[in-house]
């Protein structure tokens, strides 16, 4: 029996802790040079702050319950793994190499195979994501939904201002960096025991997996909290815009 997504679920306590993850680190980075040049670009530092991208993201999976951590390493690999393991960790590390590209669907099959608890539900994110929300209750929701699937979907400003107009083509108002109509996948995931069996071993599976979950209305959709912290750090303006929103964020704080 699938579930009714139209219809919102009943609470239900019973939803399991999510303790280990997978964080893909394998990407090329290009558009993030000269940054990546030398490492790559889950190593970035976010300005500001003297951590790198990868290392924001094992706290906050640590924070958030995770005990266990598979990181499929690809450009660069040997400059990710000597900083994973010459860095204090708030969780157990592993790491995998693709040899050869695997692309998205077959580099998260070839990351679970080193998840200790292959029976148990796993988050996944890219490694190139910057956020903070509550994966508790992103669970939660996947477990409620019995989905085999549930990704995180945000929505982005436009990076561009806007010009509104009336219907005889008088300008009224210009609107910078609005926020997008439209939801996109935000690169983070909560995977039920049996979804890397449906994996592609190469290729992607926002173009196999997903469709097919989707027509069978096993593939759920969390809608990251109002006012909550995303971004995807691909360039270089990526990082001057987020160095802004974190001092931002601080001066708030500071305030406060």
């Amino acid at each position: 029996m699938t579930a009714d997504l139209t219809q919102p679920p009943a609470a239900n306590p019973a939803a399991p802790t999510v303790t280990q993850a997978v964080i893909l680190a394998g990407g090329q980075g290009s558009r993030l040079r000269p940054y990546t040049d030398d490492r790559p670009k889950p190593l970035v530092e976010i300005p500001g702050t003297g951590i790198p991208i990868i290392g924001h993201q094992i706290a906050w999976l640590a924070e958030e319950g995770v005990t266990d951590v598979a990181v499929s390493c690809g450009h660069l690999a040997e400059v990710l793994q000597e900083w994973l393991e010459q860095t204090e960790l708030p969780v157990k590390v592993t790491t995998v190499v693709e040899t050869e590209p695997l692309g998205r669907g077959g580099g998260l099959k070839y990351a679970s195979k080193a998840l200790p608890r292959p029976d148990e539900p796993w988050y996944a994110t890219n490694g190139d994501i910057w956020t903070r929300f509550s994966l508790r209750d992103m669970a939660a929701f996947h477990h409620e939904r019995a989905a085999v699937a549930t990704l995180a979907l945000a929505r982005p400003r436009i990076p561009w201002g806007a010009v509104e107009t009336d219907r005889f083509g008088n300008v009224l108002d210009f609107v910078e960096a609005p926020p997008s109509p439209f939801l996109i996948n935000a690169g983070l995931y909560v995977f039920s025991a049996g979804f890397a069996a449906l994996l592609p071993d190469v290729g992607d599976h926002e173009r196999t997996t997903f469709p097919q979950l989707a027509r069978d209305r096993k593939l759920a959709g969390y809608q990251l909290p109002q006012g909550c912290y995303w971004r995807a750090i691909d360039t270089a303006k990526d990082l001057s815009e987020a160095a802004k929103e974190l001092a931002s964020l601080r001066a708030v704080t500071l305030d406060d």
